[in-house]
């Protein structure tokens, strides 16, 4: 049964949203530009909650340290040793932290690997208080030159779309897990859109701003463009019941990536997936060499044709 407060919370977010979503529909409709960059504005800002959880969740016995990367300071965690162990990198999603990942940490050290884990822009002890996927991608990119070559690289939802995006662009690392990956940047606006209430008529158009202000087209993020570029093996796991991104954006890695196999969970959603136990242990038979999951069969019947 829910607690007083959770409930009390559930209804302050639910009239929260509300407001938000009538702003967006009479505004909208008022003035165009002005609704854009507020969109814009809050398509880029992480949830205001997500820092405070950061802040209060452990880190065990990880060592912290920073990073700069263009002129803002990255918060790093690390366990073991990087330089002298074969290294685990961990790559976090939207509105979460480098510590989410702290389930992984004990069988991880139990075999003999360190591991390093970071807190994106805006994210965790990060400073900033924007950010988006380049800035993702980029900054994975520099924490991976930081520490050198990965064993294995675990990315989770936005982290996973960063993972493909910043291993096309010369991310090193011998191993691959995405966990309930990202794989299409405009279908995540347009449910970005739909959540806030944003006319139909200016979700195009938020697409084109951000374009105009990152100087990145989408479809240079897309995971059909990316995942063909990288060439190492890679284990794809998502759930079929993941509401916020869809288990047809996982497959479609999976169908684009020469080397992966897909791993389908049920019942596990979109943020449990990245510690269940069960996901850590199926990630370290992958890393280990052992053949995880299956191998999709591209058909030119689904979305996007053939791999």
């Amino acid at each position: 049964m829910a607690t007083p407060s959770k409930i009390s919370t559930t209804v302050r977010t639910s009239l929260r949203l509300a407001s938000v979503r009538l702003g967006f529909r009479v505004f909208g409709m008022l003035n165009a530009n002005s609704t854009l960059r507020a969109a814009g504005k809050l398509f880029s800002t992480p949830f205001g909650s997500s820092r405070a959880r950061a802040l209060a969740a452990p880190v065990g016995d990880a060592r912290m340290g920073e990073i700069t990367v263009d002129g803002r300071r990255i918060a790093t965690y690390t366990w073991g040793d990087p330089k002298r162990q074969p290294y685990v990198l961990f790559a976090h999603g939207w509105s979460s932290h480098g510590t989410r990942f702290l389930p992984w940490v004990p069988r991880l050290r139990a075999e003999g690997y360190a591991v390093v884990a970071f807190d994106q822009p805006a994210h965790g002890r990060s400073a900033g208080e924007h950010t988006n996927l380049p800035d993702f991608a980029e900054t994975l990119l520099a924490v991976g030159k930081r520490f050198g070559p990965a064993a294995l690289l675990v990315g989770h939802s936005l982290g996973g779309a960063a993972a493909s995006v910043a291993l096309a662009h010369g991310l090193e690392a011998d191993r691959v897990v995405l966990i309930a990956p990202a794989a299409d940047p405009e279908a995540a606006t347009e449910r970005f859109a739909r959540m806030i209430a944003l006319p139909q008529r200016l979700w195009r158009a938020l697409i084109c701003s951000f374009e105009r202000h990152v100087g990145v087209a989408f479809d240079d993020l897309q995971a059909h463009r990316n995942a063909p570029c990288i060439a190492r093996p890679a284990l794809i796991v998502h759930d079929v019941e993941d509401r916020e991104v869809p288990w047809s954006e996982g497959e479609r890695y999976a169908r684009y990536w020469a080397d992966s196999r897909l791993l389908s969970t049920q019942g596990l959603g979109h943020n449990r997936i990245a510690g269940d136990a069960g996901v850590i242990a199926a990630a370290l038979r992958f890393a280990h060499g052992e053949t995880v999951g299956v191998r999709v069969v591209s058909s030119p019947n689904l979305p996007y044709g053939f791999a």
